[in-house]
């Protein structure tokens, strides 16, 4: 998915519902603009992801593979008519009509490769600390760590394992389609690029704090880790 920004913002006109100049700016903030509405949908596209997660009824643990199966069902759903909210807000407030849905929503060629690598970067540093950890505290050395990351075997059991599925594939996909893709767009032309990009992992981690009722019901660990986690996430 290419990404909100750089040469590739030319998506989204506030001023007017009617089409503008493709040089217009995703992260223009635009008078007359509806914000209750791009933040209403919002909000209701998180309450509806979390939302998803407890509409079966069980007393198994969140991490059991059947919880993990049934939320799978949910939450692809959900991710799947989360398009349709952004269909919707555009109809409410006239932002780009003429713009296609997948290019509102950042799936385009333009700006794929910076798009691409960047993110990849940011990804690497983000989780450079912890990989020297476990490079440190792995008694194995790096050939053989590469042997098992790259062997058949590994990635097979990894791929019947319900929580790797869930925590590496599932996840991440619909969390970056519904909290970015479509939440993005809706905020940027009210508040302007660089608040939206702030205010995305708000909804985000508001959206997780559903893991305290989890953890409290099931005593997984004491109250004040419980929240302090959840204020990380």
């Amino acid at each position: 998915m290419a990404a909100l920004g750089g040469d590739g913002l030319r998506l989204l006109s506030v001023s007017r519902p009617e089409r503008q100049p493709e040089s217009a700016a995703l992260g223009s903030p635009g008078p007359g603009l509806c914000c209750w509405v791009s933040v209403f949908s919002c909000l209701s596209l998180a309450c509806s992801y979390v939302g998803s997660l407890y509409v079966w009824k069980s007393e198994l643990p969140r991490d059991h593979p059947a919880v993990i199966k049934r939320r799978f069902t949910s939450v692809l759903v959900v991710s799947s008519l989360s398009p349709l909210c952004v269909l919707l807000w555009r109809e409410l407030t006239g932002i780009q009509p003429g713009t296609s849905l997948l290019t509102l929503m950042g799936f385009r060629l333009e700006g794929i490769f910076p798009a691409a690598l960047l993110p990849l970067l940011l990804t690497m540093i983000l989780f450079l600390g912890p990989l020297m950890q476990l490079s440190l505290d792995c008694p194995c050395d790096l050939a053989d760590g590469l042997k098992v990351v790259l062997a058949p075997r590994s990635w097979a059991r990894c791929l019947t394992d319900m929580r790797w599925l869930r925590n590496q594939v599932i996840a991440p996909l619909t969390e970056e389609l519904v909290f970015r893709a479509c939440m993005l767009p809706m905020l940027a032309p009210c508040m302007g690029l660089g608040p939206a990009v702030f205010t995305c992992p708000l909804f985000f981690g508001v959206a997780h704090f559903h893991h305290i009722i989890e953890q409290l019901r099931f005593r997984q660990s004491s109250v004040g880790s419980i929240f302090l986690s959840a204020g990380e996430s």
